[in-house]
């Protein structure tokens, strides 16, 4: 009796990527419409705005796709890092870590040269990027190498110790050398697919490969990055799907663990895939007018005379300042006195850029006085 069918790799055929195009039609005409637009409006800006939009959508690009993961990085170290590597000014830089370092420079290999093959060396240089110290966690693992399953097949599991569900299980390790062949070889070449259909296909043929004893999710994401930007045919990106992603999470996971375990028709894993990048073109417009906003007010605020510290905070405040602006916060992000924090303060409520809660006490805190 033969035995059950229960992955997409164990079909026969699964690679030709069956789909039906009728279904997708309207679904790419509205990802184009939306590419339009964005692009269109991102050409109006002028080189410095479009810069400062691409440094948001990095910055979330790289927080939201660790967020999948469940690792929350530092959006100000995130930020700080991108803006040093392309050499932008703005202001104060915040210390960074290590391993964030290499998670920016796997993003930024991925979307400033979008045009670059993409071979075994460079997924092993954006691996080795990830696991800096040859750990995940406090497991040693393989790093910038392919998976050997010396211990055991490559199963994506949830749950506690002794009540484990297996999601999904790996194609074995003995045939991962000629199938990354026949995987970098599609992406390189294969122009039969749209472009959009071509980035979603790679993200999930990625995945259903899972090369690596760790980091698959944020590899496939960056490949899917780098799809996107040759889509768009700019290094600069204007919209996140890693951040659509992580809002709807459990439904990423969802579709991926059916697609996985279906047949080699993947008209759903694409039709959740386009309508993700529908919402993050959508959303992207609300991140341009944050932007817009910030370089209406800095043009507004030219004339007024600022510190350091001043400048640092209010940065971070139209960044989007996770929380309530306090003394006490005002403290830790500038290091100074209270007492200079309050003088601090007191200066931006005089000159109308600051407001003070209606909370009185110790529970007072400060916003940006919109009127722009």
């Amino acid at each position: 009796m033969a035995s059950k069918t229960l992955y997409i790799w164990q079909q026969d055929n699964w690679k030709t990527w069956q789909y039906q195009r009728h279904e997708l039609i309207d679904l790419l005409n509205q990802v184009y419409h939306q590419q339009g637009l964005l692009l269109g409006r991102m050409q109006e800006l002028g080189w410095d705005l479009r810069q400062q939009a691409s440094l948001t959508i990095l910055t979330q690009d790289v927080v939201k796709s660790s967020e999948i993961e469940g690792e929350k990085l530092s959006v100000q170290s995130v930020r700080s890092s991108i803006a040093r590597k392309l050499g932008m000014d703005i202001g104060a830089l915040s210390p960074v870590e290590r391993y964030v370092e290499g998670v920016v420079e796997m993003m930024l290999d991925a979307t400033i040269h979008f045009r670059q093959s993409v071979t075994d060396e460079r997924l092993f240089s954006w691996h080795a990027a990830l696991f800096p110290t040859g750990y995940s966690g406090l497991s040693k693992i393989a790093v910038a190498q392919y998976r050997d399953d010396s211990h055991g097949a490559m199963q994506v599991i949830s749950g506690a110790y002794g009540k484990e569900k297996i999601h999904y299980q790996a194609p074995p390790a003995e045939n991962l050398s000629s199938e990354m062949v026949e995987f970098l070889d599609w992406i390189n070449h294969n122009t039969q697919h749209d472009k959009f259909i071509k980035a979603a296909i790679a993200h999930l043929w990625f995945l259903t490969l899972h090369p690596f004893e760790d980091g698959n999710g944020r590899i496939a994401r960056a490949l899917g990055d780098l799809l996107l930007t040759r889509a768009d045919g700019t290094a600069q990106r204007f919209y996140s799907l890693s951040a659509q992603i992580q809002k709807t999470r459990n439904e990423y996971y969802f579709i991926l663990e059916q697609t996985q375990k279906g047949n080699n028709d993947i008209t759903e894993w694409l039709i959740w895939f386009l309508q993700s990048l529908i919402s993050a073109m959508q959303a992207a417009q609300l991140q341009l007018n944050d932007v817009l906003f910030k370089a209406k007010s800095w043009q507004q605020w030219r004339a007024v005379s600022l510190n350091e510290r001043q400048i640092k905070v209010l940065n971070r405040l139209l960044d989007g300042f996770d929380g309530q602006l306090n003394n006490r916060k005002w403290v830790t992000m500038t290091g100074c006195s209270r007492d200079t924090a309050l003088r601090d303060i007191t200066d931006l409520l005089d000159k109308g850029i600051l407001k003070k809660s209606e909370s009185g006490g110790r529970s007072v805190f400060y916003t940006l006085n919109i009127n722009i």
